[in-house]
């Protein structure tokens, strides 16, 4: 299906993905919605051509105006955080949101839908080889409510695509990063750290790091081109942590990581810093129990399908964590370097 003016509605736009999505949108002419949360930070917003219409996706009657007329939907909007103090809210913005929006986006006359999984909900192959769309994983392998979260998401995507008859694709990125990553989440919070000479050691685990903007380009394709219901991973390069922390370091000119260290001493430190976020009520622990139990196997994916199917192509890590350091470093994140 060819990309036309739109309109289209983006969420999650004042978001790290999600923006990056309206900016590619933007660029290809088309005319953008983004939908935004009365009093949202709109940073990312900045420079892109589009309407904001206000509301929760938890508030089906505030979807109506933003929906209609719409000739496409990117659903990329998540509560995306490996720890939280209220679990159920995390699967009532990931789960009920997004059977609410693709639910009222069918019954606007939307075209079609994309809907933004993660890798999250994937399998991981036992012997460390790059996992793709098809290997096997079931929802005790989800560890942390994001993953949890996210698995229920998929299934209640798919629930829609088979009650309504929505045509809807769905992609699975990878680890995003790069610049306008401005709450920062999770992985730009590690790069950020890293970045700043503040990690002086490391676990024994991996990543595949994906460009932000290759992954905006991704959807794109998706609407295009992907097949109703199927699934498309949107990857970059696999690396291990040290790999990506010496590069981070690299770029920022500070000090690598000294050693690599084992995950046991960690978790009564992520169990503590846990422990007093939810005592104070202030900000996100750096280190999570969940976080140490996932880092015990490399997350290292394929992006095959979507290479073949989609012409999907993506750039090598190091760029994308250059990009990131060299706009934290502009925007005033890295003051010390």
């Amino acid at each position: 299906m060819k990309l036309s003016k739109g309109p289209y509605l983006v969420t999650g736009a004042t978001g790290f993905v999600g923006s990056a999505v309206a900016r590619a949108l933007s660029a290809r002419g088309a005319d953008v919605r983004v939908l935004a949360r009365p009093g949202s930070d709109r940073r990312n917003l900045d420079g892109i051509d589009v309407t904001v219409y206000e509301g929760d996706l938890l508030k089906p009657e505030t979807l109506t105006a933003a929906l209609s007329g719409c000739e496409g939907v990117f659903h990329v909007a998540a509560d995306y955080r490996l720890w939280t103090r209220d679990p159920d809210a995390m699967f009532r913005a990931n789960v009920d949101g997004s059977r609410a929006l693709l639910a009222a986006a069918q019954d606007a006359g939307v075209k079609r839908a994309v809907y933004t999984s993660s890798v999250a909900v994937l399998g991981i192959d036992p012997a460390g080889r790059p996992a793709d769309e098809d290997t096997p994983v079931t929802y005790a392998d989800m560890i942390g409510v994001y993953k949890q979260s996210k698995y229920r998401a998929e299934v209640a995507v798919n629930e829609v695509i088979r009650d309504t008859g929505l045509d809807c694709v769905i992609v699975n990125p990878s680890t995003p990063i790069g610049p306008r990553d401005v709450k920062p989440t999770p992985t730009g919070r590690l790069v950020l750290e890293a970045a700043g000479g503040r990690m002086p050691a490391y676990v024994d685990t991996g990543l595949n790091v994906a460009h932000v903007d290759d992954v905006a380009a991704g959807h794109l394709l998706a609407y295009e081109k992907g097949k109703t219901g199927r699934r498309y991973i949107l990857g970059g390069e696999d690396m291990t942590l040290k790999d990506i922390l010496y590069a981070v370091a690299g770029f920022a000119d500070v000090k690598p990581p000294l050693m690599q260290i084992p995950r046991a001493p960690i978790y009564p430190i992520a169990w503590m810093a846990e422990r007093w976020c939810a005592m104070t009520g202030k900000g996100e622990p750096f280190a999570t129990v969940d976080g140490l139990k996932m880092s015990k196997k490399k997350m290292f994916f394929s992006s095959k399908r979507a290479e073949s199917e989609l012409g999907y192509t993506h750039r090598p890590g190091r760029d994308a964590l250059r990009d990131a350091v060299g706009w934290f470093r502009e925007n005033g994140y890295l003051t010390g370097s």
